[in-house]
C-alpha cells in the first residue's frame, strides 16, 4: 500500500472484496493478501475504519470484513440500562430504536453502522446494528466492588454495564474506591465487559473525589504540559511599543469591564459615547491570537479542549492562567491588545455603520454586575462611588433597551429560566443553593455582545470568506405541531409563514410567533408549562461553516466573537479577521481555512456539549449531596416535568426531584402524552406542568444522582421568600 493515496487504498480494498472469490477476512488476513508491512498496519486500520463509516463495507461480530451489499446509515449508539438503545445519526436526523436482540455487542457511545428494519409500526423506526466502526468508550469511571478473587467496577454512567476486573488487574483497589478502568474486552451480551484499573481516584467519601470522577468520566484534560506552560510564560509579556504598531490607539476612550465579582478572565470591555443623535458603541475583545499562534503547542491544546469548563468547585481553563488571567485579561489600568468592533447606532437601535479594527486599549474601571445593577436602580451610595461613570451606565442601559426592542420586534426569543449558584464550604460540601437571576446589568452586556457578534458575522458573510458561524436550526416540525395542538387547549395559536400548508412545520413557524406566544403567557398560570414545552421544541445551537441562520435570535448571520479566552471558535475567527484586516487572505490561506474549518466546527460543537454535560453532572451531584441532610423536610415546588415513570418537581432553589408514579396517592395514575398530564384512572385527577405541589424529601441516591420526593398536597402558591430564607 506504500505511496498510494487514501482514495487509491480504499479502491484497492473495495476491488478485492468485490472479487467473486473473496471470502470475509480479518484485518490480519487482509494485511497478508495486500502485502501490508508492519509499519503500515495503522494506515490499513484507518482505511478500514473510514470505509466502515462510509457504509461501503461491514464488519461481522467475529471481526471479518466484507463488501456492504445494501445502504447503511452511520450514527452513535446510545444504550439504555434495560438492554435496548437508540442510534443518533449524524446531522441531527431521526433517532432509530435498536431492540436488545439487535444490539450485537455495541457499547454506549460507539460509532456504528445500522440497517433499517422495514415493516415496523412503532413510534420510532427500528434498526439493527451491523458493525461497530469505532468504540466510543475506552475507559470507565466508577466504584470498585471487591470480591475474594476478583472485583467489579460499577460505572457512574448508568447506561454502561459493570466491568469485570481480574484480581491481578485491580491495582490494589479496595471496596468503595473510585477508580478509572480501561476496557480490555467489550463482551458480547452474554459475557460481561472486562477491564483493568488504571487509576485510583480515592475513596467514594473523600472530599473532591466526586467532582474528580466527573472530570475523568468526561475525559476533561486538567493539567497543561510543561512545554505549554513554558510557552505561555514566554509570550505573556507586557504590551510594548512594537506591539502597538499598526493598531488603533483607543486608550483615551472611557471603557469598563463588567463581570461577576469572582471572574478572573476578563475578555470583553465596553465603551459608549453619545452626541444627541447617535450612539458610538465599542465592544473590545482581548486579542488572544497575538499570544496563541496557529499550530503552536498552546493552540493545539486549546483546540483539543475546545472551551473552558465551569464546574461547581473549579474552572478547567482552555488556556493557562498566565494568559487567561494575565496578559489576555483586560485588567484595569493595563495596556492590552484587542480586536474592537466600533458600532454607530441610531435612536431606533439600528446599527448604521461599523468598523472592525486591531486596537490597543486601557480599561478605566473593573465593574461588577452587582455594582452596575445598583447604579441603574439609582442606589445613591453606589452612584456616588462611581459618579464619573454613572452617566455612561445610564446611556448604556438606554441603548441596550433600544437594541433589545429591535431584536424582539424581529422575533428574537428570550427564555429566562433560573440557573443556580451553589456555595461550597472548604471541604467541598454544598451549604447553600440559590437561583441565579439575570438583571439589568447582565442583560445590558448580553445585548452589546449580541450586537457585536451579529455585526462581525454579517461583515464576513458578505466578504465571502471562509468563516465559523453560530447557527440554530428551525425547530423540529413534529414537535412544533404537538406544541401548536397543546396550546390550543389554552386558547393560544401560532400563525403559519406558508400560505398553502395545512400544518405548521419547523420550516414554516417564524421565531416571532414563538416570542409572541411567550409574551402572551407571561404572568399566567400556564406560563411554566408552555415555556418549557416551547424550549423542548427547539433544536440545539452549533458551529458551522455555513451561515444557515440563528432561529432563536431571528437573524441570518451570527458568530461567536466575544470570548476568545474561553471558546476556541472565537479564537479561530479572530485569526481570520486579523488576516483579512492585514490583507493576507490570499488564495493559499483561503484554501487552508476551507479545509480546516469544517473539522473545527464539528469538534468545538462536540466539546461544547461535553462541557455542558459535565457542568450539569457536577450540579446534580452537589444538589443531591445538599438534600441528603434535608431528608424528611417539606417544601413547595413547581411541576417541571412529567413522564410515564413520575412527576418531576423543582424547588425554588432549582433543586429537582421525582415523585414516582407508584407513590402518587389515591388512585392508579397514567401518563397522557398528548396533554403532558398525569391522570388518575378512577378519579380523573390530573397533575400538569406548572402545578404547585407540597412535597417531602424521601431519599437521595448519589450513585444515580437522584432525589426522591413524596407528595403531600397541591399548594395555592409557592412561599419563595420563606423558603429562600
Amino acid at each position: 500500500m506504500e505511496n498510494k493515496s487514501l482514495t487509491e487504498r480504499k479502491n484497492t480494498i473495495l476491488a478485492l472484496m468485490d472479487d467473486a472469490l473473496y471470502v470475509p477476512m480479518k484485518e490480519k488476513e487482509l494485511a497478508l493478501i495486500l502485502q501490508v508491512q508492519q509499519n503500515e498496519r495503522e494506515e490499513l486500520k484507518k482505511v478500514l475504519t473510514e470505509l466502515l463509516a462510509e457504509g461501503k463495507i461491514v464488519c461481522s461480530k467475529k471481526g471479518k470484513y466484507a463488501l456492504c451489499k445494501e445502504p447503511l446509515l452511520t450514527g452513535t449508539f446510545i444504550s439504555n440500562a434495560k438492554g435496548f438503545g437508540f442510534v443518533q445519526t449524524e446531522g441531527g436526523g431521526e433517532d432509530y430504536y435498536v431492540p436488545e436482540a439487535l444490539v450485537h455487542g455495541a457499547f454506549h457511545r460507539d460509532l456504528v453502522s445500522i440497517r433499517l428494519l422495514p415493516g415496523k409500526t412503532g413510534r420510532r423506526t427500528e434498526a439493527e446494528i451491523v458493525s461497530v466502526i469505532k468504540r466510543g468508550v475506552t475507559q470507565v469511571v466508577g466504584t470498585y466492588e471487591k470480591s475474594e478473587n476478583f472485583g467489579f467496577v460499577v460505572p457512574d454512567d448508568g447506561k454502561l454495564d459493570d466491568i469485570f476486573i481480574p484480581r491481578e488487574r485491580s491495582k490494589g483497589a479496595v471496596d468503595g474506591h473510585k477508580v478509572v478502568a480501561a476496557i480490555t474486552d467489550y463482551g458480547d451480551g452474554r459475557k460481561s465487559p472486562e477491564g483493568k484499573i488504571v487509576e485510583i481516584l480515592g475513596h467514594i467519601h473523600d472530599p473532591g473525589v466526586d467532582i474528580l470522577s466527573v472530570i475523568r468520566n468526561f475525559e476533561l484534560p486538567m493539567e497543561f504540559s510543561e512545554k505549554q506552560l513554558n510557552q505561555a510564560e514566554r509570550v505573556a509579556k507586557d504590551v510594548s511599543g512594537e506591539d502597538r504598531e499598526g493598531r488603533r490607539d483607543l486608550r483615551d476612550l472611557t471603557m469598563v469591564t463588567i463581570d461577576g465579582e469572582d471572574a478572573k478572565d476578563l475578555d470583553d470591555a465596553v465603551s459608549l459615547d453619545f452626541d444627541g443623535a447617535t450612539y458610538r458603541l465599542g465592544v473590545h475583545i482581548a486579542d488572544v491570537t497575538n499570544y496563541v499562534q496557529e499550530n503552536s503547542a498552546l493552540d493545539k491544546e486549546a483546540f483539543k479542549r475546545g472551551t473552558s469548563v465551569y464546574l461547581v468547585d473549579r474552572v478547567i481553563p482552555m488556556l493557562p492562567h498566565s494568559l487567561s488571567n494575565g496578559i489576555c485579561s483586560l485588567n484595569e489600568g493595563e495596556d492590552r491588545l484587542a480586536l474592537s468592533c466600533l458600532m454607530t447606532v441610531d435612536l431606533k437601535g439600528v446599527i448604521t455603520d461599523y468598523e472592525i479594527v486591531e486596537s490597543v486599549i486601557r480599561v478605566d474601571r473593573r465593574m461588577s454586575y452587582t455594582s452596575v445593577k445598583k447604579i441603574l436602580e439609582k442606589d445613591q451610595q453606589e452612584t456616588a462611588k462611581y459618579q464619573e461613570l454613572a452617566p455612561m451606565f445610564f446611556r448604556m442601559d438606554e441603548l441596550a433597551g433600544l437594541l433589545r426592542d429591535r431584536r424582539r420586534k424581529r422575533g428574537s426569543i428570550d427564555f429566562d429560566f433560573p440557573e443556580s449558584k451553589i456555595y461550597l464550604d472548604k471541604e467541598g460540601r454544598p451549604v447553600k443553593i440559590l437561583p441565579y437571576e439575570r438583571n439589568a446589568a447582565t442583560r445590558m452586556i448580553e445585548d452589546f455582545m449580541l450586537a457585536a457578534n451579529e455585526t462581525v458575522a454579517q461583515h464576513f458573510y458578505w466578504q465571502e470568506i471562509p468563516f465559523l458561524y453560530r447557527t440554530h436550526d428551525t425547530p423540529d416540525g413534529e414537535k412544533v405541531e404537538k406544541l401548536k395542538t397543546f396550546i390550543q387547549n389554552f386558547g393560544y395559536h401560532m400563525k403559519k409563514v406558508g400560505k398553502n400548508s395545512g400544518k405548521i412545520s419547523g420550516e414554516e413557524v417564524h421565531p416571532k410567533e414563538i416570542q409572541k406566544l411567550l409574551d402572551k403567557i407571561a404572568g399566567t398560570p400556564e406560563e411554566a408549562i408552555i415555556s418549557r414545552l416551547t424550549l423542548r421544541s427547539m433544536k440545539r445551537a452549533q458551529y458551522s461553516v455555513n451561515s444557515s441562520g440563528h432561529f432563536g435570535l431571528a437573524c441570518q448571520y451570527y458568530c461567536h466573537f466575544t470570548s476568545p479566552i474561553r471558546r476556541y471558535p472565537d479564537l479561530q475567527i479572530h485569526r481570520i479577521i486579523k488576516e483579512q484586516l492585514r490583507g493576507r487572505l490570499k488564495e493559499e490561506r483561503l484554501e487552508h481555512y476551507k479545509k480546516l474549518l469544517p473539522e473545527v466546527a464539528k469538534h468545538t460543537s462536540e466539546t461544547e456539549r461535553r462541557a455542558d454535560e459535565a457542568e450539569r453532572e457536577t450540579e446534580k451531584l452537589k444538589k443531591v449531596e445538599y438534600m441528603e441532610s434535608r431528608i424528611g423536610k417539606e417544601y413547595e415546588g413547581v411541576v417541571s416535568g412529567i413522564t410515564k415513570w413520575g412527576i418531576y418537581v423543582e424547588l425554588p432553589n432549582t433543586v429537582e426531584g421525582l415523585i414516582h408514579v407508584s407513590k402518587l396517592p389515591g388512585d392508579y395514575f397514567y401518563y397522557r402524552e398528548e396533554t403532558y398530564e398525569m391522570v388518575g384512572e378512577a378519579t380523573g385527577k390530573t397533575y400538569r406542568l406548572g402545578d404547585i405541589l407540597k412535597v417531602r424529601v424521601n431519599g437521595t441516591d448519589r450513585q444515580q444522582k437522584s432525589i426522591d420526593f413524596a407528595l403531600i398536597d397541591k399548594a395555592d402558591e409557592v412561599n419563595w421568600e420563606a423558603y429562600l430564607s
